[in-house]
């Protein structure tokens, strides 16, 4: 299945700057990082349940939001880029 992840991890402390990190490396395992919060890529069902155990593991469910899309196989589906940043995604990376 295609899945799109989104995150908005809550960086006001250094603590928080190392959960974000650690966040972006899991979904770094199973999906392609598309912008600076924004992954996608095809999974199994297994996988997706992985990432979020991952994920839940270090989320701060207080501060922290999280959000998978799931498009089940045989959806048709389009992604438009309409501009295109280069993006560096490990500049804030400590």
């Amino acid at each position: 299945m295609k899945v799109i992840l989104v995150y908005d991890i809550e960086t006001v402390e250094l603590a928080d700057q190392k959960r974000l990190n650690k966040i972006r490396k899991i979904a770094r395992k199973y999906l392609y990082q598309v912008q600076k919060s924004v992954f996608e890529g095809e999974v199994t069902v297994a996988q997706l349940a992985r990432l979020e155990r991952a994920i839940l593991e270090i989320i701060d469910k207080e501060r922290d939001s999280v959000i998978i899309y799931e498009l089940p196989d045989g959806i048709k589906w389009e992604r438009r880029i309409l501009a295109r940043k280069k993006i560096d995604f490990d500049s804030n990376i400590l």
